[in-house]
């Protein structure tokens, strides 16, 4: 007979779990608590919660049978959650119930867990692999998601490329993105102001007078920038790329809002003086901000003045017919003025002027810590930076440098931010739309679901106690963005540079007609307390930009700024 769980012994697992107790002390409160059951009168999600959290803390202490056992209990209080009987399934297969293994994963799969992709590569599944069951296991799951794919993002949109799609596929191409955005853009604000089923019928003609593909995916473009949304998007086929969406071999930026060469990888322009701090005045004897804003503004989908600003001058700046050789009027750090004309190539060309790593950190005179952490796309950022930890904990402070961080995952900053406070903190407040036609047939206004807010745990192993600082800039973006949000709410140290991106949210992901596709983004995130940063952007503690001149002279304004708050 099981025994009723106290909210004051609940209270008392929760802390154990999250602010690290002896393993001796966790393996009997995780015992006690799998054979307990909690207070009816908590909420069916806090009581899934609560087993959810009793299993992680047990695979902790590879207690996979008691694991497998909580996430039974978070499966018997909510039946549609497909991840507990995976979960369930996995802390089988480590115990070596092999029965109960399969058992769970047939639940699951009942439950709508059908990404056969993720249980081909679970290594907690490898002691599966030779049994009869295993493949015709996967060819169901994967059988499953094509069904369930039906629903929402059938196969028959994904029709090849052609110079010319019918007016078929551009025009239910057109649907297809203006209903996704209708039912799952979160900033109903927008569409309403917008009319988005206006906006629909303002663009049908010209999607069916569309001359090819090139022009159709334009068009849809420019809709879409209307939403002023970064996390929304529509990215034309990859065939286009190398001759519709070409770049320029170099990368420019604003700096003191002149146009400005960064990076160059092509030798033929660095002969004719095009170097790293030349500044572009005119192209085609057009003002050079006067013709972005004219074939490029247009087109961009971004949620501040400043994310605007990177995205014309950095990412698309130049792009266009790989035909065409654009003629650059240009002046050099002398002053001396003089002009080229530039070929146009692939992304690829152009990135070979900057190679990136997406983690590096040096010690910098005076025992502090540079850290850079330049992608969230991979764990492999948070996985280094605790590698290294103990070389960089010897620091008398960290500087975090996050200025070209386009985001990734929330979790793996989360992982890094974990290290620098010994108690659980909070990330970004969430949201999003819950529409249930029944409600709209009543009439009734339709609310938002609100995503509890879980603390995140410190790492208990890994504590660095001195200063912090965070570098960030327009170029910091979606999950790096969660990382300055954490950060700040944490008022753990001070934040330098420019105003971050103001982007962020988990975009919904579709396919559209002839190879490309599009995304809408489906959660609105702001500060615990509900401050907004996106549309604004994170601002920093001390307002830094950067300088031509320091530009040139090879000297970094932001870091150097951070450098003298430490002293």
């Amino acid at each position: 007979m099981t025994r009723k769980l106290s909210a004051s012994f609940a209270a008392m697992c929760a802390a154990l779990m999250y602010l690290g107790a002896s393993t001796a002390l966790a393996q009997q409160a995780v015992s006690n608590a799998v054979s307990s059951t909690v207070d009816s009168k908590q909420s069916r999600e806090e009581r899934v919660r609560f087993y959810t959290l009793l299993a992680q803390e047990a695979l902790k202490q590879k207690q996979f049978e008691q694991a497998a056992a909580a996430y039974v209990k978070a499966f018997g209080e909510d039946a549609r959650n497909s991840d507990s009987a995976y979960n369930a399934a996995c802390a089988y297969a480590q115990y070596g119930a092999t029965e109960q293994a399969f058992l769970w994963l047939d639940k699951s799969l009942k439950a709508g867990f059908t990404d056969a992709g993720h249980v081909a590569e679970d290594t907690d599944l490898i002691s599966l692999h030779q049994d009869a069951r295993w493949q015709p296991l996967l060819e169901k799951m994967k059988l499953e998601f094509k069904r369930q794919q039906r629903l929402w993002n059938s196969e028959v949109w994904n029709t090849p490329y052609h110079e010319q799609l019918s007016e078929d596929e551009r025009v239910a191409g057109l649907s297809k993105f203006w209903s996704e955005v209708k039912y799952n853009f979160v900033y109903t604000d927008t569409l309403l102001d917008l009319d988005w089923d206006a906006v629909y019928l303002q663009y049908l003609p010209k999607v069916r007078a569309a001359k090819d593909t090139k022009e159709y995916y334009l068009t849809l473009m420019e809709m879409c920038a209307l939403l002023k949304d970064a996390h929304t998007s529509v990215t034309p086929p990859e065939a286009l790329f190398p001759t519709a969406f070409a770049v320029p071999p170099f990368r420019t930026r604003l700096i003191e809002g002149r146009v400005i060469v960064t990076d160059i990888a092509d030798e033929k322009l660095r002969a004719q003086g095009v170097l790293p701090g030349t500044e572009i005045l005119q192209v085609n004897g057009q003002d050079v901000k006067a013709y972005a804003q004219k074939t490029t503004a247009h087109l961009v989908s971004a949620s501040t003045p400043q994310d605007m600003e990177n995205r014309i001058f950095n990412f698309q700046f130049l792009m266009g017919d790989v035909a065409e050789s654009p003629e650059l009027r240009l002046r050099d750090a002398a002053g001396k003025s003089f002009s080229v004309r530039v070929q146009r190539g692939t992304y690829a060309q152009r990135n070979q002027s900057s190679p990136f790593e997406s983690y590096s950190w040096r010690m910098l005179p005076g025992n502090v810590a540079y850290v850079e952490l330049n992608s969230f796309g991979s764990d492999v950022a948070a996985k280094s930076y605790i590698h290294d930890f103990p070389e960089i904990a010897r620091a008398k402070a960290i500087i975090f440098d996050i200025r070209k961080n386009g985001g990734g995952s929330t979790n793996v900053g989360y992982r890094i931010l974990s290290t620098l406070t010994p108690q659980p903190f909070i990330g970004s407040h969430s949201e999003t739309r819950n529409y249930q036609p029944a409600v709209r047939a009543w009439g009734a206004v339709q609310l938002n679901h609100e995503f509890r807010m879980n603390p995140n745990p410190a790492d208990k192993e890994h504590q660095f106690g001195g200063k912090v600082i965070v570098l960030t800039s327009a170029g910091t973006f979606s999950a790096a963005e969660d990382f300055a949000v954490a950060f700040d709410t944490m008022k753990r140290g001070r934040i330098i540079g420019e105003p971050t991106g103001g982007s962020t949210g988990q975009p919904l992901s579709f396919s559209l007609p002839g190879g490309g596709s599009a995304r809408v983004c489906t959660k609105k995130d702001t500060y615990a307390d509900g401050k907004l940063f996106v549309g604004v952007g994170v601002q920093p503690d001390r307002l830094v930009r950067p300088t031509l001149n320091d530009f040139r002279a090879g000297r970094d304004t932001v870091l150097e700024a951070a450098l003298v708050e430490l002293q």
